[in-house]
């Protein structure tokens, strides 16, 4: 058990989908850990728990099981192993995403149904499926946390079907908190910036998507790990206990613009002589 103190002492939670030490959820669970919190881990498939393993222990976890959100009996699985060890559970991260790479480049128009649903299956449905599993454990209520981006809200250069993944989302993120809210259970999503992730690594022109942002957020700076799991720890602590159905941003007040600042327009100029978006 950790014996660390912070608004997170004595508190039991899960974290599914980090892939690396770069994920925004690793950047959670991190500030959870250093903050009191107990943390069972998830990954999908070998080469994730090759990755994740040393960094689960590296936090004292106790819990590291595989579970594919596409599978009912592997969620049903590992939400047994985490009932069958510590009995309930105060709070849980969701960080699951999924497309085909090359339905990011091109068009949105051009997105198979064959993607699209594959895509709302894992980056959608699936934080509502393990919501419903987590309730079942949290007796004392809690919070429900999923990762989002401001790509649901506005038209983001291959982004694309993800984007409306996104936006669906959100959107369960609201009837979700509603559904949940009886029995003391807060569901919220965080929004933050662009940041070398993984997942981020199959957008197309990424880093000019970071330099804009650097050059015209009001912080003028891009967002970091460390930014982003502390606001996490505010989203899953008693910090945040009045909040509920809230899309949190944590970009350096990006999302607040509404068009580029001017005193960045010559280096902007530049960047975009650089760029193919094709």
């Amino acid at each position: 058990m950790n014996s660390k103190s912070g608004v997170l002492s004595g508190k039991k939670g899960i974290v599914i989908g980090v892939a690396n030490e770069r994920s925004i959820a690793w950047g959670i669970a991190k500030e959870a850990f250093s903050n009191g919190a107990d943390i069972a881990f998830s990954y999908q498939g070998k080469a994730i728990e090759k990755r994740l393993r040393p960094l689960a222990q590296s936090l004292e976890s106790t819990i590291i099981e595989e579970c594919d959100v596409t599978i009912p009996s592997s969620i049903d699985s590992f939400f047994s192993k985490v009932s069958n060890e510590w009995g309930k559970i105060d709070f849980m991260i969701h960080a699951v995403a999924y497309s085909d790479k090359e339905a990011l480049k091109g068009r949105y128009i051009d997105t198979t149904k064959e993607n699209f649903l594959r895509t709302m299956e894992i980056s959608c449905f699936s934080f509502t499926d393990l919501c419903n599993k987590a309730v079942n454990i949290m007796p004392d209520g809690g919070s429900l946390l999923t990762l989002s981006y401001y790509g649901a809200e506005r038209v983001m250069p291959h982004y694309n079907v993800m984007g409306v993944a996104k936006a669906a989302l959100e959107s369960s993120v609201k009837y979700l908190a509603t559904d949940l809210g009886r029995k003391n259970i807060r569901v919220n999503a965080l929004s933050a910036g662009p940041m070398k992730t993984l997942a981020a690594s199959g957008i197309n022109n990424f880093r000019f998507i970071m330099k804009w942002n650097e050059l015209n957020s009001p912080l003028q700076k891009n967002v970091t790990q460390e930014d982003v799991g502390k606001s996490g720890v505010y989203l899953i602590s008693d910090l945040s206990s009045g909040v509920t159905g809230e899309i949190h941003h944590v970009d350096c007040g990006y999302n607040t613009v509404g068009m580029l600042e001017p005193s960045s327009a010559h280096e902007i100029s530049d960047l975009l002589k650089k760029v193919d978006f094709e």
